[in-house]
């Protein structure tokens, strides 16, 4: 094969490639969006509630027993619902740049 032919199958071998990993990383973003569109409404009302007056009575409520003992309290502790709070805010920041680096490759 000449030259030209073999750089010429290369290029298309890695532009193939390219396309291979461009459509699978679009399909598993939008899966992701879609998913975090669902999501909204509960990051709202979670981000409304942590720390609310509301928050903190079911919280003293909780460390006094006066919540049943088969109830999912993780929403009472002050990590959990800060670290997911912030790791939302951090991942729509990224998504902000990533979007914005996306559109300047097009």
């Amino acid at each position: 094969m000449a030259k030209d032919n073999v750089n010429r199958a290369e290029r298309v071998q890695e532009m193939g490639n390219a396309l291979i990993d461009s459509r699978e990383a679009t399909e598993q973003l939008c899966e992701a969006i879609a998913a975090q569109v669902d999501a909204i409404d509960s990051l709202r009302k979670l981000s409304a509630y942590y720390g609310s007056q509301d928050w903190f009575k079911d919280r003293e409520a909780y460390e006094h027993g006066k919540l049943p003992d088969d109830l999912d309290c993780d929403v009472l502790e002050e990590d959990l619902p800060f670290e997911t709070l912030v790791n939302a805010r951090e991942a729509a920041l990224a998504a902000l740049e990533v979007s914005t680096a996306m559109l300047r490759a097009l």
